[in-house]
């Protein structure tokens, strides 16, 4: 299981960490992503970390404002800064085997998902 945590209510520009937790298995051989879903729109990709060699792939709406990470198998963080009303969404983590990838239907567990409101 995944459990993301972190979210809440952040005026734009702030700051939020959003962090998932596993449980019941390793997922030290797995990548981590971080998805995202707004009301009325598709889930889309935020980010993503590879297992093993670190490698990262974020989406060109928040490069350079989020970064991922892992401290250990089986944790991952997602540190959101210079927040924009537009990332206003449900935030999900997900796993997949071994490399990140972009694609939502690529990942085989997902967590709930944890709320983040930003206001204008």
């Amino acid at each position: 299981q995944l459990q993301a945590s972190g979210g809440g209510l952040v005026q734009a520009g702030g700051s939020l960490r959003l962090s998932c937790a596993a449980s019941g298995r390793t997922f030290s051989n797995y990548a981590l992503g971080w998805f995202r879903q707004a009301p009325g729109k598709e889930r889309e990709f935020v980010a993503a970390v590879s297992c093993c060699g670190g490698s990262t792939l974020y989406a060109d709406s928040v490069k350079g404002r989020f970064t991922i990470s892992r401290d250990n198998a089986n944790t991952v963080y997602l540190q959101m800064n210079s927040l924009e009303p537009e990332d206003t969404a449900v935030y999900y983590c997900a796993a997949r085997g071994v490399l990140a990838t972009r694609g939502v239907y690529h990942y085989d567990y997902w967590g709930q998902g944890t709320l983040v409101t930003v206001s204008s």
